[in-house]
């Protein structure tokens, strides 16, 4: 088959353990844009944090796009036009606060500057505003305070309650939303039918290229549908295991260059 487009989840997928690509993979990923591959950035991270990377990659330069907060925004990098945007509905910011408030729980929602905390910043709060390089702004009223779009809300939290909390709001919110754990400790809180899968289609149609062109590439729960979806659905071998299980393909860990390892199987 030849491939045309490289879908890749950044943490746990392109990034290493030290959150950085690696030259060689870097080197990759350059030789295939010019080469006329397609390169997508497909992330639960908001767009601030993916940007420094696919400026990194050259994104900009190559025709590459940003999918960000899951698939609900998507960015040209090249001329920076937004392609596909879905924001959370207003009226669920403040049910979904009370929910979570009486857990030992952390809510978040995201402006361009900063990671907006509406209990408590916790470790795992800590980690999400490390891994985008955001500051973290605690509210003290954070329904009253997210008064401006917002693609998604986040609850960080020990497994055990974001399993409980995912159960909660999904009874409560029903098909109004699509609710899921990215990672064990990171619960989604999306507008509905919202995941990479749903949006990365949209990009294809605007195009002109279709999944069976498509490799993505990913390790974690949210990027299941899009493994699922693409002409080959790479997981790493770090991802959680019931994504191995959905992949046709899994190739080496984030640390030993997997990205470039899936590169130069099939697409070069």
């Amino acid at each position: 088959m030849n491939y045309e487009v490289l879908v890749l989840d950044l943490d746990g997928t392109l990034t290493n353990s030290e959150k950085k690509i690696t030259e060689p993979t870097k080197e990759a990923l350059l030789d295939i844009q010019q080469k006329g591959k397609i390169v997508v950035l497909a992330s639960g991270r908001p767009t601030p944090g993916i940007l420094p990377l696919a400026h990194e990659l050259e994104l900009e330069k190559y025709g590459g796009y940003v999918l960000s907060f899951n698939g609900a925004k998507i960015i040209n990098c090249s001329t920076g036009e937004v392609l596909y945007n879905k924001t959370i509905p207003s009226e669920v910011i403040r049910p979904a606060y009370e929910l979570a408030k009486d857990y030992d729980v952390d809510i978040l929602a995201y402006s361009d500057d900063a990671i907006i905390s509406g209990i408590c910043p916790n470790s795992y709060t800590k980690l999400e505003a490390r891994i985008n390089s955001l500051p973290i702004r605690r509210v003290e009223n954070f329904p009253a305070y997210i008064n401006f779009p917002t693609n998604k809300l986040l609850i960080s939290g020990e497994e055990s309650l974001t399993a409980e909390l995912e159960i909660k709001l999904k009874s409560h919110f029903r098909k109004l939303l699509n609710i899921y754990r990215s990672e064990p400790f990171f619960l989604e809180i999306m507008p509905q039918n919202i995941d990479k899968a749903y949006t990365l289609q949209k990009l294809l149609s605007a195009i002109g290229l279709t999944a069976d062109q498509m490799i993505c590439c990913g390790d974690g729960y949210n990027d299941i549908t899009m493994l699922e979806s693409a002409g080959l659905g790479v997981a790493m071998a770090n991802a959680q295991p019931l994504v191995r299980e959905k992949a046709d393909y899994i190739t080496k860990s984030n640390d030993e260059d997997g990205v470039l390892f899936v590169i130069d199987q099939f697409l070069r």
